[in-house]
């Protein structure tokens, strides 16, 4: 067990799980480890480098071989592929289309695990994930998972698209992130799903604010 007071963050895609994530973080002065950023970073490189996705081996040797960064300076959070900026091209819907299958991989997750240990074992950090409270910190001291509708977890991530100027299609985010849902749901390895001992949220009809006060309030009564 580390010495260090980490937070765990799950629930499926467009939960909010990042954007509170980071602003938990913010309001205790902990490291956010962006774990999701980390399997979009390698997806990424998987689509630049013209890899086959569909080779876990060849996948996992293009993992080895990537040097990601989660940085956080006066410009916010930014992810790092090879010492270039990647902090919005992680967000393409063609990194949105493949990520599950390049996560899925066992020998992926394996080094993606040992790599997110690492890092939660040197300081106070929140984690946000699909698995990071059964899987990647089980020994986490809070772990919350956080639900929303369908509908609007789809709707959150089209709103979040068109700010940053990306093109975007409600009715087929609706589709992908149900078809993630089911992918993350039902992987052989680390799948989706609530751990035992953690705090459930539905954050269909709150708003950041509030689910960040939840979380920060639960956080100062574990650690107290």
């Amino acid at each position: 067990m580390s010495n260090w007071v980490n937070i765990a963050i799950d629930g499926p895609a467009g939960a909010g799980k990042s954007t509170v994530a980071k602003l938990v973080s913010e309001k205790l002065s902990f490291l956010y480890i962006d774990t999701g950023a980390m399997y979009r970073a390698l997806t990424l490189a998987v689509l630049k480098s013209k890899t086959n996705p569909s080779s876990e081996t060849d996948v996992s040797e293009l993992l080895n071989h990537s040097h990601i960064q989660l940085i956080v300076d006066q410009e916010g959070s930014r992810v790092l592929l090879n010492d270039e900026d990647v902090t919005l091209d992680i967000r393409s819907s063609e990194v949105n289309q493949l990520v599950s299958l390049v996560s899925s991989y066992q020998a992926v997750r394996e080094e993606m695990v040992k790599r997110q240990r690492q890092l939660a074992g040197t300081t106070n950090s929140v984690l946000d994930g699909r698995d990071i409270g059964t899987y990647v910190l089980p020994y986490a001291n809070l772990k919350v998972f956080l639900t929303a509708a369908v509908s609007e977890r789809a709707r959150r991530r089209h709103q979040e698209q068109i700010a940053k100027g990306m093109p975007s299609d409600l009715e087929q985010l609706k589709v992908d992130i149900a078809k993630r849902d089911e992918l993350d749901s039902t992987r052989a390895i680390a799948p989706l799903k609530k751990a035992e001992d953690a705090v459930e949220i539905d954050t269909t009809a709150l708003t950041i604010p509030e689910v960040v006060q939840a979380i920060t309030e639960l956080a100062k009564e574990r650690t107290a």
